[in-house]
C-alpha cells in the first residue's frame, strides 16, 4: 500500500480502460479508501460493477489494521462471489499502534474465518520506519508469518527500501507455501531470487511508468505461474492516467504492458492472472 497519509483521495477515478475479453482478479485493493463507506455501500458495489464490466470481476480486499481488517472481512461476506480479505497490521502501522498484542490477536481470530485467504499486508519498510522501530517491525512480520503458517493463508508482503532484510527474515522463519510480493519493487535480480523460491511476484501500475524499466525486466522474466497483477487501489494508478484515483477496473493497463513485454496477449495473461489467483487464494464463492 502507498502512503495512506499523504496522498489526495479526493481525486477524479480514471476512465475505463477497454474491457478484455476474459476475467480476472485483482490481487490486491483497498477498497475502503476509495469511498470511505461502510463494506456493504452501494457506492463499492458500483465500483465491482465497474471493474466487472471491463473483465476484473473478483477482487481482494487487503486490511492494513485491526480496525480495516474487520473491515475487509465484513466486505468479503457481503460481496461473496466477487471478494476475498486479506487481513494484517501494515508494518508501518505496526510499530506505533497503541497495542501491538492486542492487535495481532484480533488478526489471529480474523485468520480463521473461511472468508479470509491470505495474511498481509505485512512485512518490513525501511523507507517510513525510523531504525528505532525497526526491530518492533521486524517482530509484527516474524508473527505473521506464524499466523499465515498455523492457519494455511498466503502471506502478502509489503516491502519498500527491506529487500535484503525481507528476503533473509522469510528464509529464516520459513516462509508460507504461497507468499506473495504485493507490487513488486525489485530489479530482475531480485526476481530471480524470488523464482528461486517459488514466491509470486504481483505487478501494480507501476510496471507501467515510464521511469520503471528494471520492473517490466522482471515481469518479462517472471514465469506466469508465479505472476499476479493488482491496483493497490486507490493508489498507484497506471498509465496512461497516473496520478488519477486508481480502482479495479484499471487492472487491463498494466495487463497489457505487461502482456506486450511478454509478446503474449493481453487476454491470454489475464486468464492465466485468473487461474494463479484462485489457486493462491482459492474459490471466490
Amino acid at each position: 500500500m502507498a502512503d495512506r497519509h499523504n496522498r489526495d483521495l479526493d481525486r477524479k477515478p480514471a476512465p475505463l480502460p477497454a474491457p478484455l475479453n476474459s476475467k480476472t482478479v485483482d490481487s490486491h485493493a483497498h477498497l475502503e479508501l476509495i469511498h470511505n463507506s461502510e463494506p456493504d455501500s452501494p457506492l463499492l458495489k458500483e465500483t465491482l460493477d465497474e471493474a466487472a464490466s471491463v473483465g476484473v470481476d473478483r477482487v481482494v480486499q487487503v486490511g492494513y489494521s485491526a480496525e480495516q481488517s474487520i473491515w475487509s472481512v465484513k466486505c468479503a461476506e457481503a460481496f461473496v462471489g466477487r471478494v476475498l480479505a486479506s487481513v494484517a497490521l501494515h508494518p508501518n502501522e505496526a510499530p506505533v499502534v497503541d497495542d501491538l498484542e492486542k492487535d495481532l490477536q484480533v488478526i489471529q481470530e480474523l485468520a480463521k474465518n473461511p472468508r479470509v485467504r491470505a495474511i498481509g499486508e505485512t512485512g518490513l519498510d525501511f523507507f517510513r520506519t525510523p531504525p528505532e522501530l525497526q526491530e518492533k517491525q521486524k517482530y509484527s512480520f516474524r508473527r505473521h508469518i506464524k499466523i499465515a503458517k498455523e492457519n494455511n493463508k498466503a502471506l502478502v508482503i509489503h516491502d519498500r527500501d527491506a529487500h535484503r532484510a525481507v528476503l533473509d527474515l522469510l528464509l529464516e522463519e520459513g516462509a508460507p507455501e504461497k507468499t506473495i510480493f504485493h507490487c513488486f519493487s525489485g530489479d530482475l535480480e531480485m526476481a530471480k531470487e524470488c523464482v528461486s523460491n517459488g514466491y509470486f511476484l504481483s505487478f501494480a501500475g507501476t510496471v507501467t511508468f515510464k521511469n520503471a524499466p528494471e520492473l517490466r525486466q522482471a515481469a518479462e522474466f517472471t514465469p506466469i505461474e508465479l505472476m499476479l497483477v493488482e491496483t493497490d487501489s486507490p493508489f498507484l494508478c497506471p498509465m496512461p492516467n497516473r496520478g488519477a484515483l486508481n480502482t479495479p477496473a484499471q487492472i487491463p493497463h498494466t495487463l497489457r504492458v505487461i502482456a506486450d513485454v511478454r509478446g503474449i496477449s493481453a487476454d491470454y495473461l489475464a486468464a492465466a492472472i485468473s487461474e494463479n489467483s484462485e489457486r493462491i487464494f482459492g474459490s471466490f464463492k
